[in-house]
């Protein structure tokens, strides 16, 4: 008989508000609000439907949707998919958040995936074999941007661990980076010079390799559009924002800690770890509460974002490494 054990994080299916029932509720209140919403900047963004119709142009789109492992719960409404694909940060197109239309100007395919630094054997991947390659699952992902604004996801992709495993590192590998697109043709942003392009970041091998360590190809059942990081990006829940890279075409193994692309221009402010913490303020506001994308709501910060008893390990002993505190 077999006996299933519920993970510490994990809710019954009840806490998570289901999309459709969401979907309704939300459309009452933007019709008894749309004036307010629009002023607090989420802006209209994409239609719906060229939605659907640019991401039935990526070679995978027939995988989604996927099942859902219900062992990845969140006690929140998920966000409405229009806020998630028409609010975003993507500074290679822009400084500002609406930068939904000025992303599809991303080119797509062919894309390829460099691992290489500390492994067996470096490689370039075709990301249509890879994503086919790999085990898709749907996840329920709570997200916090630095910023102090937050947002529920339902995110398809696959474990990072799973890309670790098929990437095999050499023993002294201790950190992987991770490197964003940078091509200045379809990309106005890298033509700011003082931004050290290409956008990178980086984690531990054992953050990578953590269970909640998630690497997206999709989003609320469909392949990930581009605004949104398309076709691979990372997602680490107990994080800020900004360490979860769009984008990516590189995985570099290596034994020295990269310094990340925030990092590089203002490290008080935007630390290696950058683990969500609701009691180390941010040098210009404080993140002890945060606001929630699709109703404004201000709700207090968790630490770790609510996952710490899945990530707090990690980090025992290593409070002042890098002479940085440990979640800044």
């Amino acid at each position: 008989m077999l006996i299933k054990i519920k993970r510490s994080w994990e809710l019954p299916d009840s806490a998570a508000t289901d999309e459709a029932f969401f979907r309704d509720r939300r459309r009452i209140a933007k019709g008894l609000a749309a004036g307010s919403i629009l002023a607090a900047g989420f802006g209209a963004g994409l239609t719906g439907g060229s939605r659907a119709a640019r991401a039935a142009d990526d070679p995978t789109a027939d995988l989604y949707p996927v099942p859902r492992d219900e062992g990845y719960q969140v006690d929140r409404a998920l966000s409405d998919e229009s806020d998630v694909t028409s609010y975003n940060n993507f500074y290679e197109f822009g400084s500002h958040k609406q930068i939904a239309e000025a992303a599809q100007a991303l080119e797509l395919r062919p894309w390829q995936i460099r691992i290489d630094g500390l492994v067996e054997e470096e490689k370039t991947l075709d990301i249509d074999a890879l994503i086919r390659a790999m085990p898709l699952e749907e996840r329920v992902y709570r997200h916090r941007c630095v910023e102090a604004w937050a947002m529920t996801v339902p995110w398809t992709g696959f474990p990072f661990a799973e890309l670790v495993k098929r990437a095999k590192p050499l023993s002294k590998a201790k950190y992987i980076r991770m490197t964003s697109l940078a091509d200045e043709a379809t990309m106005p942003g890298i033509r700011a010079g003082w931004y050290p392009w290409p956008y990178t970041e980086a984690l531990t091998m054992e953050e990578a390799t953590n269970d909640l360590a998630f690497l997206a190809t999709g989003l609320y059942g469909k392949p990930l559009p581009k605004q949104n990081g398309a076709p691979l990006r990372e997602v680490l829940p107990w994080k800020y924002g900004f360490k979860s890279i769009k984008s990516i075409v590189r995985f570099t193994f290596t034994e020295e800690r990269p310094v990340g692309f925030w990092e590089e221009i203002q490290k008080s402010e935007y630390g290696f770890w950058a683990n969500v913490n609701p009691d180390v303020a941010h040098p210009r506001w404080s993140q002890a509460s945060e606001r929630l994308l699709s109703t404004g709501e201000s709700v207090p910060t968790r630490l770790f974002n609510g996952y710490g008893e899945q990530v707090a390990h990690l980090y025992k002993g290593l409070e002042t490494e890098f002479g940085d505190r440990l979640y800044r």
